[in-house]
């Protein structure tokens, strides 16, 4: 953070003593023959080979012979300074700015010790006045309101360095800290309308605006940006967000697919957008199936996504519709993809087959999920339903005789279990075992309602 390094500056007193020749170096100046010039170089001697101690004797006789010469108790600061003497240090540092305040370094001296002393407050009262001279001291600011949390200042201070100096790697990382703390998000907000006002060819503001936007869930203002990006710098990834939604709009499809494909390519674009992107395509897929092609095509960008199960979101969402088919075949797709024994996708699965009269693999699928997940009783009644549907009779009985056994307070599942073993004990022409079958799913119906 501290940008207060020593430089070794040395001024010398030619004839009046208020005179001085800032940041020459020793070597540069001419040897005086008098008893001050001597202390001071001895000490410039001592201090160079680490004689601290030695130093600071020749500038206190400096000092002596010249009360008012700043440049002597900044070197005798300096030396305290590196003798770890703070107290001593910043008196030293202190007397040099009273006797010329227009000096940065002087004041940087008085800096350094607060900083090293962790004198928090001191250290960003003492900045504040090393900004007259070198603004961009103003980073050190920066650095002093994070130690101390004083992030609403922080934030102030990093837009407006930013504003006049450009974005920097510190910067960055220390807005990114306060942003994370959600009641900040307002100012910087502002800020960013602010700047994209002022620079409308800045892709990185609307950026920043949509990702703050997106993550508050306020898509539609995320999407007014996108909007904007895309009148002022067509080009952007961002850009067709808009771009994306105007084209889908307008029936222009082509495009569209176009917008989206760049959409979801993106490493830039935040998943939310990207999932929505993907869903409004789906609707309008639904609509127009002619492009169901370009969806399957959409939806393997997100056979990585850790967070959402894109296919097997898309296989509930024609479930949803009635539409088992397009069901069966997101569900298939996601079961291949991911874990081929997930108990919710294999059951919605089932569920499909059975809607879409499919017996043969519904009943295959149901058993070997038995043998996954042996005390779930819904596989047991698949496998049951399927093997009557394909006149299965025998196993038909066994295996819903055994997943019977598992059924605990599901009335619904159990009344379900007794017709189906009826149409078994049916298939196999014992029709008194089906009456009995019959009438206890009867029972067991009442009981629900």
């Amino acid at each position: 953070m501290k940008k207060g390094v020593w430089i070794i500056l040395f001024f010398v007193l030619l004839g009046n003593s208020n005179s001085v020749l800032a940041q020459t170096e020793p070597e540069d100046i001419a040897m005086a023959p008098d008893e001050y010039q001597d202390a001071f170089y001895e000490s410039l001697k001592q201090k160079g080979i680490e004689n601290y101690d030695k130093a600071i004797v020749s500038l206190e006789k400096c000092v002596k012979l010249k009360p008012n010469d700043a440049v002597a108790y900044f070197e005798l600061g300096k030396n305290y300074f590196a003798l770890k003497d703070y107290q001593n240090a910043n008196t030293a540092f202190e007397k040099a700015t009273q006797l010329n305040p227009k000096n940065k370094w002087y004041w940087l001296g008085i800096y350094d010790v607060s900083y090293e002393t962790k004198n928090y407050p001191l250290a960003i009262e003492t900045i504040q006045k090393i900004i007259v001279f070198d603004e961009e001291y103003k980073d050190d600011l920066i650095s002093l309101y994070m130690i101390t949390n004083q992030f609403d200042k922080a934030l102030i201070a990093i837009n407006e360095m930013n504003d006049k100096f450009g974005k920097s790697e510190d910067r960055d990382r220390y807005k990114m800290q306060i942003l994370s703390q959600g009641k900040y998000q307002n100012a910087e907000i502002s800020n960013l309308i602010d700047q994209i006002k002022k620079n409308p060819k800045e892709e990185s503001n609307y950026l920043n605006l949509i990702i703050l936007y997106s993550k508050s869930d306020d898509n539609d203002k995320a999407l007014e940006v996108a909007t904007k990006l895309a009148k002022e710098v067509p080009n952007s990834e961002w850009a067709q967000v808009s771009l994306f939604k105007t084209y889908l709009d307008a029936n222009q499809a082509d495009k569209a697919i176009k917008a989206m494909n760049i959409i979801l390519a993106s490493s830039k674009i935040d998943s939310k957008i990207k999932h929505r992107t993907l869903n409004e395509f789906l609707i309008y897929t639904n609509k127009n199936p002619q492009y169901a092609p370009d969806l399957e095509k959409a939806i393997s960008y997100f056979d990585n996504d850790p967070n959402v199960d894109v296919a097997k979101e898309i296989g509930k969402f024609y479930h949803s519709k009635g539409q088992f088919e397009n069901a069966i075949k997101y569900y298939e797709k996601d079961l291949k993809a991911n874990s081929d024994t997930d108990r919710e996708t294999n059951l919605l699965l089932l569920e499909a087959y059975t809607q879409a009269k499919q017996f043969e693999p519904m009943t295959k699928r149901a058993m070997n999920m038995i043998e996954v997940y042996p005390s779930q009783p819904q596989f047991y009644y698949y496998a049951g339903l399927g093997s009557n549907q394909l006149k299965q009779f025998k196993n038909a009985k066994t295996v819903l005789e055994m997943g019977l056994d598992y059924v605990v307070d599901d009335k619904k599942l159990e009344s379900n279990f007794n017709i189906q073993l009826g149409e078994a004990y049916n298939g196999l022409g014992d029709a008194k075992k089906k009456e009995e079958y019959f009438l206890k799913a009867n029972e067991l119906l009442k009981q629900k309602k």
